[in-house]
């Protein structure tokens, strides 16, 4: 694991020299920014006017919208305005990336499009979420995470045989495709230090859930098999999945020759490495039925930590299946440091969920607690070079907040 010493003096955090514009909304172009932040990144967030924005994310207060933008400053411009277009376009002609989530046309009407911005900063590294894709027969219209997950093929694949489709229990494909989108932008500002020259990047939620689809899109894309429904169990690798035990449940991964040798003597059974049927990993995955009713079968007759103490020794991944309060309470997860406190100047301090990257000299902490609205305007602007009459100007004209 990285060092998480403190870095020497003076020390900046990787991204500190990058002014990232947020354009962002809901929860897919908020996650790529909140990797640009975390990291260093001078994060100013454009927030619309009251009224005017999405609240997908929930009170400002809350746990969700807390977790999501710290390690940002806000203000709060009407793009719509010539003054609040003007003031944002001084901002974008020195920033170095720009992020949004808008539908494609949005943008454009709102002129705060990669070229209208490239042509006053080619620098300017452009990075656009949409639903499904800039351009093409879906281009215009909206997308979210779970319509995405079902329209991606995912939720075909996520459940219970016979039980219908499922959506995943967390946004899945809004957290992917802000994931994606931050890794692409650092490979364009990577590109721009020998360029010199910025560029678009995008992709969307269906390109996202789809990439996601891995090993299940491979098997149609070259086998031309459609892929089903699993629940529990690993599509193609049996045993993996969950069984019972005397006071719960626990995921057992035995699907390969070896472990799976080692999962049957341990358990008391090694006559099941003889049966014909399961000898080989395709014969196990035919009989799935029958090997997990027989697995169950012993698993239930001991509590949880018997099994996972005795098949860890075996080396034979397995692992309880926890809530969310036992999984912050793991001994490794609070090793991790998964759980970072944001010191709030109104809530008080809270824990967030720390960033997954680890950097050798640097630490995660939360540099700023998340921002309530508009707090920051009057001092990006004037760093910006505007005078005090100048912001006044502007928000008599109910151009910025």
């Amino acid at each position: 694991m990285p060092d998480d010493t403190s870095p020497p003096a003076g020390s900046a955090l990787p991204l500190a020299r990058l002014t990232v514009l947020d354009l962002t909304l809901a929860r897919a172009g908020p996650t790529c920014v909140r990797h640009l932040a975390d990291w260093g990144a001078n994060v100013i967030r454009i927030e619309p006017p009251p009224g005017d924005g999405e609240g997908i994310t929930g009170n400002r207060d809350g746990s969700d919208f807390q977790n999501l933008h710290r390690n940002k400053r806000t203000m709060c411009i009407d793009l719509k305005s010539p003054e609040g277009h003007a003031v944002f376009m001084k901002l974008a002609a020195t920033a170095d990336i720009v992020v949004e989530n808008m539908r494609a046309n949005v943008k454009h009407r709102l002129k705060v499009d990669y070229e209208t911005i490239r042509a006053i900063n080619p620098r300017i590294v452009y990075a656009s979420i949409s639903g499904f894709g800039q351009d093409g027969p879906y281009g215009k219209r909206a997308g979210v995470d779970q319509i995405a997950q079902g329209m991606g093929g995912l939720m075909s694949i996520t459940g219970e045989p016979g039980r219908g489709p499922m959506r995943v229990g967390i946004p899945i494909d809004d957290l992917t495709a802000g994931n994606l989108l931050a890794l692409g932008t650092m490979m364009a500002i990577y590109e721009r230090e020998t360029t010199g020259v910025g560029r678009w990047v995008t992709t969307s939620l269906l390109e996202a859930q789809i990439f996601m689809l891995d090993f299940q899109g491979s098997r149609w894309t070259m086998d031309q098999e459609v892929a089903g429904q699993a629940g529990n169990d690993h599509p193609t690798g049996i045993p993996t999945g969950v069984f019972p035990t005397a006071d719960g449940y626990i995921n057992i991964a035995a699907s390969s020759g070896r472990l799976w040798e080692r999962f049957a003597e341990v358990s008391g059974h090694p006559e099941w490495t003889t049966k014909p049927e399961w000898s080989t990993q395709k014969g196990r995955s035919a009989d799935r039925k029958a090997i997990n009713a027989a697995i169950g079968e012993v698993t239930k007759t001991m509590p949880s930590d018997h099994w996972i103490e005795l098949f860890e020794n075996a080396g034979v991944p397995c692992g309880p299946i926890n809530t969310i309060d036992k999984v912050f309470a793991d001994p490794q997860v609070k090793h991790l440091g998964m759980a970072v406190p944001m010191a709030h100047p109104r809530l008080g301090t809270k824990d967030v969920v720390a960033s997954a990257i680890n950097i050798s000299g640097h630490r995660r902490d939360i540099r700023i607690a998340t921002r309530d609205l508009a707090a920051d305007t009057d001092a990006i602007l004037a760093e910006a070079g505007l005078s005090a009459d100048d912001i006044a100007t502007l928000r008599s004209k109910k151009a910025i907040v």
